[in-house]
């Protein structure tokens, strides 16, 4: 699935940029993805849209609001991802509001703990959907992988 969404984003500069769903399925299945792949990313970006819809009155929420995980939010994000997650909002990179979007879009994942690689690509798809802007060292951070990190 991970790749699948990776390869939407970098293919699709927007959302709306991406075709209707049998028109996507069928490219996806000529670039060599597999149909479960295929079929958990289409669920999963099914579910980031509704989650996008519901999130109006996560709008808000205070800059200043603290969040507290739940257990089983903890289980299945595991401490690097809520680590990252905490980085990525006190440097500003992402509002409470989009905090969440990204937390319900990681627990929609069957895996736990999350690896911080894929927690990377989530995130990054749920800006990518905001089509919010980012900033340069942000996004490099989001795809660089566990060993390519610099050091801080």
């Amino acid at each position: 699935m991970f790749d699948v969404l990776v390869y939407l984003f970098e293919n699709y500069y927007t959302p709306e940029s991406c075709p209707s769903t049998d028109v996507l399925t069928k490219r996806l299945v000529a670039a060599g993805f597999e149909h479960e792949d295929i079929s958990d990313a289409i669920g999963w970006l099914y579910g980031l849209a509704e989650t996008t819809e519901q999130s109006g009155e996560l709008s808000a929420m205070s800059a200043t609001s603290t969040r507290v995980y739940a257990r089983y939010e903890q289980m299945h994000l595991g401490p690097q991802a809520i680590s990252f997650l905490c980085f990525l909002e006190n440097s500003g990179a992402i509002t409470p509001a989009l905090r969440e979007i990204v937390i319900d879009r990681a627990m929609a994942t069957p895996e736990g703990p999350i690896e911080l690689e894929h927690f990377k690509i989530i995130t990054l798809m749920v800006l990518w959907s905001q089509e919010a802007e980012v900033d340069h060292l942000v996004l490099e951070e989001l795809l660089a992988e566990d060993g390519d990190k610099l050091l801080h």
